[in-house]
């Protein structure tokens, strides 16, 4: 077996790399020249490094010399609008899938990595299932909706593609804003505390990702894969100040202040020329009631849990903030 994997350099990319290595399967990466490597500087000897990307469809071709299996994990969490999001997400994955099917039968397997957003929001009444219609809420969801559509209707090989929910752990940049704001004695409640949310630690993630790779039960399968249990936005914001050991004042943000908060970003992107996870399409993902989604699927078919609570996820995630200096 031999791993070309995408998006490597990234949060969630960096630890599927580290999964890869612990369990001694040779990886190469796609990488551009000026690609910011600190997540992987000291892996950077236990690896091929192919120079190109997916949205250069020639250095493909070259990238996938020797593999066997793909693992895509490379994709844009902002842009600044939907033609961004889809050049990276849908047409990529489109350039990747067709690289891929030149090889023939040189690839067993294309490990697609999208999200519940692509999917859509849901509560605990009646949460996401793979069953269920695709009903995503955002630019960026719709973007990864397409892309998993490139995968299914394009990809000529075994596949399968995993649909994490929200993705925190060491090395994430969003989920420090809410560490940060706990550190201030903060204590934000996002339209009230009340959105439910399914999460999922980003070693759990990558544990799961490269169990399916030689799966059989996963061949042509679309999966969620997390945590099992459910917590409210104010409960997570909780859980940080209690494992902190700190005191915070509640700050109410409601659905308003959200909004303009959403806009105002919008606007100074316009302005910069420079993405914001924060945007009015951004919004609806926010007022959303929950984004919970049911892993027992995955759980039964390819036998792998992710076991790390929530409180348990936050330490860790919480010491590793500290000891390099983020937090």
């Amino acid at each position: 077996m031999k791993v070309l994997l995408t998006g490597a350099n990234g949060f969630v990319g960096s630890h599927i790399l580290d999964r890869l290595l612990a369990q001694q399967i040779p990886v190469v990466v796609l990488l551009r020249p000026s690609s910011d490597r600190k997540f992987i500087g000291g892996q950077l000897e236990k690896i091929e490094v192919r120079t190109g990307g997916i949205d250069q469809p020639a250095s493909l071709d070259a990238a996938l010399e020797g593999i066997t299996h793909v693992i895509h994990c490379a994709g844009a969490t902002k842009a600044l609008n939907a033609t961004g999001f889809l050049a990276v997400n849908q047409l990529g994955t489109r350039n990747l899938v067709e690289a891929v099917n030149r090889r023939g039968a040189q690839i067993s397997r294309f490990i697609h990595i999208s999200s519940l957003a692509a999917a859509g929001p849901a509560t605990t009444d009646r949460p996401r299932r793979e069953s269920d219609v695709p009903a995503p809420v955002s630019d960026y969801g719709r973007s990864k909706l397409a892309a998993e559509r490139e995968v299914i209707e394009r990809c000529k090989i075994d596949w399968t593609i995993i649909r994490p929910p929200a993705v925190y752990g060491p090395r994430d940049a969003e989920f420090l804003r809410l560490f940060k704001a706990v550190k201030s004695h903060v204590l934000p409640r996002f339209g009230g505390g009340r959105q439910q949310l399914s999460l999922v630690y980003v070693e759990d993630l990558a544990g799961a990702i490269v169990a399916a790779l030689r799966h059989t039960n996963a061949v042509r399968e679309v999966f969620f894969a997390g945590s099992p249990e459910v917590v409210t936005a104010a409960e997570l914001a909780q859980c940080i100040a209690t494992k902190s050991g700190l005191w915070t004042i509640p700050l109410p943000l409601p659905n308003a202040v959200l909004w303009l908060a959403c806009q105002w970003c919008e606007m100074a992107s316009r302005l910069t020329k420079r993405a914001n996870v924060l945007s009015a399409q951004k919004w609806a993902e926010l007022k959303a009631p929950g984004w919970v989604c049911d892993m027992t699927r995955f759980r039964g078919e390819v036998g792998y849990e992710c076991r790390t609570s929530m409180p348990e996820g936050v330490v860790k995630t919480r010491d590793w903030y500290r000891a390099q200096g983020w937090l």
